[in-house]
């Protein structure tokens, strides 16, 4: 492969498309500046291909997906620089084939058995391993080489948690952290709490501090609650460093965790928090909505809630909708920080580890199109030039902190270390199972929580039935089945 050199002038456009499954949706013309365009095609020390000896250069790659996070739609989103190398080097452009979240599985496999599959589809955790057993995604080691110099840093992480009998089902092209715990500064600074982000730089950000903080800030006489949303449950189970389903690298197995002393001190914690009342009571309101009818952050501003523990996909969108929800931005009011340790475990803290990247869809037609796609997306990984222009564009465009920023480095490092990782795989388990794990995880999700001794009590001989039936799945499971020349 050939060293990229910067050719794009100042003032160069990303094309404008029309968005596919919304006629009325349509992509917004944005531009770089020169430094930034030169930036982006310059290499440093990996290469992506040469657009004249690359076969996918000049085609259109199918996405199906509920959200479309490469094109721009809005004058206030950033730009997703690993998109824009593909376009701009490559002459490649998206078109995005709609779904919805609850049926999009449904709608995916209808499309496959229509012959009319698309190309990719999000490399999420929750792909692995039911969804690439039922033979929705194939094999992605046909389009990649892990022993690339661009992709040799993810191949450990590829191979151990998204392969089957050795072959991989993800493009992964980078991983990232999951929970994070968000809170107001001005909220804090009111009620005379320490800060968060002072604690965990001080390394005493820990649950018994987290849950004095949540029982002293609670009145239900005032409306206020310390936690809400839907992912303080699993944030808090999985801070503990580990998971209840854990999977076995070696064996490919996957092993029932639920008798770990750390993950009961985990369900302790929640029981605790549930009985004190310092849980907004969603199953009390019509489709157990979180406050202000659903709003993902509702109270934050108002300092009727304290904590929001979930992804900081939470407050992306303009700076006046964050504003809005989470706290002034422009005064630097958001914060977040990991989610706070275990007292009595091992001192570090965890978060969980997801996969970004692509499955290439059993039938597509242009996989090669998605593998150079995943290459540019894996290149902007690499090169620092072009993590300084993201960087810039979460100051410029959504009015991120340096703080918020560095904070943002911190959770990614944790994510990314290969000492602390917990890969949990969501619904990727199959819906019986990942709804059992639900259940399991949501031990504080109700009016009168149960203790883990009775959770376990309850539903030990499901969590083991399903499991034996998922590590049976796996053992039948043939990942050559799908190649065009197996002859079995």
């Amino acid at each position: 492969m050939k060293k990229i050199f910067a050719l794009l002038l100042a003032g160069t456009l990303i094309l404008a498309l029309v968005g596919c499954g919304s006629s009325s949706r349509e992509i917004v013309q944005l531009t770089f500046a020169t430094q930034d365009a030169e930036a982006i095609l310059n290499a440093a020390g990996v290469y992506l291909p040469d657009a004249e000896e690359t076969a996918a250069a000049g085609t259109v790659v199918q996405w199906f997906a509920w959200y479309d996070g490469m094109q721009n739609y809005s004058d206030d989103e950033i730009i997703n620089s690993g998109y824009w190398t593909f376009q701009e080097k490559y002459g490649c452009s998206i078109s995005w084939i709609e779904c919805t979240w609850d049926t999009r599985f449904d709608e995916l496999a209808n499309l496959i058995l229509a012959s009319n599959s698309p190309d990719f589809y999000p490399g999420d955790n929750e792909v692995f391993p039911t969804s690439c057993i039922k033979g929705i995604f194939v094999p992605v080691d046909d389009y990649i080489d892990y022993d690339d110099p661009l992709w040799a840093d993810e191949k450990e992480y590829a191979y151990n948690y998204f392969s089957i009998k050795g072959r991989p089902y993800i493009i992964v092209y980078d991983n990232t952290f999951g929970n994070v715990c968000a809170y107001n500064r001005r909220v804090m600074e009111e009620f005379g709490f320490d800060d968060p982000a002072e604690l965990f730089y001080n390394d005493e950000w820990t649950w018994d501090v987290f849950y004095e903080m949540c029982v002293e800030f609670t009145d239900a006489d005032e409306d206020r609650y310390a936690l809400d949303g839907y992912w303080y449950s699993p944030g808090i189970m999985h801070s503990c460093g580990e998971s209840l389903v854990v999977y076995d690298v070696e064996t490919q197995q996957y092993i029932d965790n639920s008798d770990s002393a750390a993950i009961e001190r985990a369900a302790t914690l929640l029981y605790n928090l549930s009985k004190n009342g310092c849980i907004y009571p969603r199953w009390n309101n019509t489709n157990w909505y979180t406050r202000n009818n659903g709003t993902t952050g509702g109270g934050m501003k108002e300092g009727l809630c304290l904590f929001y523990i979930g992804g900081t996909w939470m407050f992306t969108g303009t700076v006046t909708e964050i504003s809005a929800v989470w706290g002034d931005m422009t005064e630097g009011e958001l914060m977040f920080v990991p989610v706070p340790r275990d007292d009595d475990g091992d001192g570090n803290y965890y978060t969980e580890s997801y996969a970004s990247g692509f499955c290439i869809v059993q039938g597509a037609s242009n996989p090669e199109g998605v593998a150079l796609l995943a290459a540019c997306m894996r290149f902007k990984i690499l090169d620092p030039t072009v993590v300084s222009i993201d960087r810039l564009q979460l100051e410029e465009t959504y009015l991120w902190t340096e703080d918020m920023l560095d904070m943002y480095d911190t959770c990614y490092a944790l994510a990314t270390s290969n000492d602390n990782v917990i890969v949990v795989y969501d619904s990727g388990y199959g819906d019986k199972l990942s709804s059992l794990i639900g259940t399991y995880e949501g031990i504080a999700d109700s009016a009168d929580a149960s203790t883990w001794a009775q959770i376990k009590d309850s539903y030990s001989e499901q969590m083991e039935y399903y499991i034996n039936q998922l590590n049976t799945q796996v053992a039948e499971y043939d990942p050559y089945s799908l190649d065009e020349d197996y002859e079995g």
